[in-house]
Order: C-alpha cells, then structure tokens, then sequence
C-alpha cells in the first residue's frame, strides 16, 4: 500500500505540475513551431521570389538582345518595371534598370527617361560599391547627353572612392567640360585619366589629348 500511495502521490504530482505549468509549456511549444515553420516558409518564399526574379530578368535579357524591334523593347521595358515593383530590393532589379536605362538612350534617343531608371537604380543599389560606381558613371553619361552639364559634372563629383574607375571618371569629366566649351578644364582631366590608368595608355584617350595640343610625351 506504501507503493501505491507513493505512486498515487507522484501521479497527484504531475497533475498538480500540469496544472500549473501545462498552458505555458503548450504556448511554448507553440511558439517555438511557429517560428521554426515561420522561418522555413520565409526561406522557401524568398527562395520564389529569387526564383522570379531570375526569370524575369531572363526574359528581359533575351529580349534586349532582340531591342531592334519595338516589341522586343515594350519587353524590357514591361520586365524592368516588374522587376521595380516586385523585387526593388534584387540586384536583378538593378541590373534590368541599367539595361533598359541603355535602351532608352541609345535605341529611343530618350535621356530624361535613362535618367529616371538609373536614379531608381542609384537609390536601391544598397551596399554593391562596384554597382553603384557603373550606375553613376552611366547616369552622368545620361545627364551629358541630355545637354545637363552641370548635373553630369555634380554625380561625378559625388562619387567619393572610384577605386578602378577613377580613369573612367576622369575622362568622363573631360568629355562634359570640352562639351561646355572648357577645354583646359577638359585637358587636366584627360590628363588626370591618363596618370590614373592602370591598363596603360589608351588610344581613344591620346587621341584626345592631342586634339587639345597633349602630345604623347606630355
């Protein structure tokens, strides 16, 4: 009788301990599934989203290598504008930016458009210093063409660390100062390009310099 009291009590007690403990541990166990299953379901959704992201940015890059024909153009535009409402945060967004930014200025002589998509690019570039240095340089290639010299010369002079670009950077200054008619602005920058150049001398370049009286020897 020893035992069965003994065993009665341990049941009592367990049934006191659940009664005292038994919500809080199921709330535990509830949430500790919750964010378990919450977790895997916000990897499986982010996995979608890249997934999406990636095709559309497929779709827009076999159609912009067809950007001769209006519908291949409609295209790129129709995809880089899905991709900026539903993956902003993707570099695939950013990517589709530039390329439709490239077709609006080359192919529909369209410069205020290619601005608009590189300065949304320039704002969700996040934390690619490579990207953002192309997406300014392509900017103030944009802003120069559309005759807005002085916000060309502004980007380029908002870039603080060009790294490996700071030839391009250069020589782009140089091409927006000789377009405002400064050519001893122009002729230092060429020349800043020049000392800056780690792929050595560049024919484009020299050529140049030498229309603003630069010789090779200079």
């Amino acid at each position: 009788m020893a035992e069965l009291r003994t065993e009665e009590e341990q049941i009592q007690a367990i049934k006191d301990w659940w009664k005292n403990n038994g919500t809080s541990l199921l709330v535990g166990i509830a949430l500790a599934l919750a964010i378990v299953f919450g977790w895997q379901a916000w990897q499986n959704k982010q996995a979608q989203e890249r997934t999406e992201a990636s095709n559309q940015f497929t779709n827009l890059l076999n159609a912009f290598s067809g950007a001769d024909s209006k519908e291949a153009r409609e295209t790129v535009a129709y995809e880089a504008k899905q991709l900026r409402e539903q993956h902003s945060d993707s570099a695939y967004a950013v990517y589709a930016n530039l390329l439709v930014a490239r077709q609006q200025l080359m192919a529909d002589n369209d410069p205020k458009a290619a601005q608009e998509s590189l300065k949304w690019a320039l704002a969700n570039v996040g934390d690619h210093a490579a990207l953002r240095l192309v997406v300014q340089n392509r900017l103030a290639r944009a802003q120069m063409a559309a005759g807005q010299y002085d916000e060309a010369l502004a980007t380029i002079e908002s870039v603080k660390s060009p790294g490996s670009f700071a030839s391009l950077f250069s020589e782009l200054k140089g091409d927006i100062l000789l377009a405002k008619g400064d050519r001893d602005g122009a002729r230092k920058a060429y020349l800043a390009a020049r000392e800056e150049s780690k792929q050595g001398r560049s024919g484009v370049l020299e050529l140049k310099l030498s229309d603003l009286g630069v010789g090779g020897d200079a």
